[in-house]
């Protein structure tokens, strides 16, 4: 055999291997909601290959509230690691869905106050911009001014009908005297002289947690599907704290904003520990949106069973099989051990 036919030959067994490859991986599509750390887990897991490693060839796409609602139960996605507030509201009236594991309880969300103010007690009467009545920010907002003595009814609240854009343009505009901003946005509006007076980040009691949210009938006809996705997960949570700079190139492939905002979400998100290790739904979590949905007659999930539509068996079964310990080290036993107590049951 000549050495042009041995190369032709061995392109030939090159291609073949990796078109087989190709065609043993499953095709998902993989909903994002936000643009913000809260997506992480995600952008690592498609970037670094964790999605393939497990069988996937992962279409990772973005769709704002109630696009990913909408994706899942129509079976255009498998997953979407959607707003916990938003996720119980779309469980309460539909109970074909399921939640399985939730990578993050803490966010970065800033309560950004006009210049002159220097306190969230001083925003008693106050006009507070939000995006939504009943919105997972507005629900945010009312947990926080509850650490300072204020309820819903102590502010004026504007809708602006868009998102955190709207709102710190509501804040600089001078349409009102507050609001609540995620990172990178707030940074903005501090560099333009005004102030943040708390960060949700600080409260581990305040929370604004994400959940992975399946279409039960999915999950039923693939078994392995939650789990795969929740092991590629946790794996890219794991390549996050490892890795500064992959992680910041992961965030970037998605939403382009200037590298050393990310890497300072990135040190707020390390510093609070942010991102889940052990993915349990927390009941804690639970607890304070419905403690904030009695307080709303609008809402419909105070009577709701939760039990029907919240899963932790798969997060259960990962930790006895000792997957966590194996990913993270003997030393997250303790986190497992915590989370498990203080888990949705």
């Amino acid at each position: 055999m000549t050495a042009r036919l041995r190369l032709a030959w061995l392109a030939a067994v090159l291609l073949a291997a990796h078109s087989l490859a190709a065609q043993q991986l499953q095709k998902i599509t993989i909903n994002f909601p936000t643009r913000s750390g809260a997506s992480w887990p995600m952008w690592i897991a498609k970037e670094g290959g964790y999605y393939q490693k497990y069988g996937y060839d992962a279409n990772v796409v973005f769709g704002a509230h109630p696009a990913g609602i909408a994706m899942i139960v129509s079976g255009e996605a498998a997953m979407t690691n959607y707003s916990m507030e938003q996720a119980l509201q779309a469980s309460s009236k539909d109970g074909s869905l399921v939640m399985v594991g939730s990578s993050l309880n803490k966010g970065l969300f800033a309560l950004m106050v006009a210049k002159g103010i220097n306190s969230a007690k001083e925003l008693k009467d106050k006009r507070f911009a939000v995006s939504q009545i009943g919105d997972a920010p507005y629900n945010y907002a009312i947990a926080l001014l509850g650490k300072f003595g204020l309820s819903s009814r102590d502010v004026q609240w504007v809708p602006v009908g868009t998102d955190a854009t709207g709102r710190a343009a509501a804040l600089m505009g001078g349409r009102a005297e507050a609001t609540l901003l995620t990172a990178p946005q707030y940074f903005k509006v501090e560099e333009a002289g005004y102030k943040s007076v708390a960060n949700m980040a600080d409260y581990n009691d305040v929370f604004a947690s994400t959940v992975y949210l399946f279409k039960k009938s999915s999950v039923a006809a693939n078994p392995k599907l939650a789990e795969n996705l929740i092991k590629a997960h946790a794996e890219a949570i794991k390549r996050f704290y490892d890795d500064k700079a992959f992680a910041v190139k992961a965030y970037l492939a998605y939403d382009k904003q200037d590298p050393a905002d990310v890497e300072r979400i990135y040190d707020l998100q390390v510093k609070s520990a942010a991102l889940e290790r052990i993915p349990y739904v927390l009941a804690g979590a639970v607890k304070s949106i419905l403690n904030q949905a009695d307080s709303e007659a609008a809402t419909r999930i105070r009577d709701f069973d939760f039990h029907t539509v919240i899963d932790n068996s798969i997060v259960d079964r990962l930790v006895k099989e000792g997957y966590f310990e194996k990913l993270f080290g003997p030393g997250v036993k303790a986190d497992e051990d915590r989370k498990a107590k203080a888990a949705f049951r």
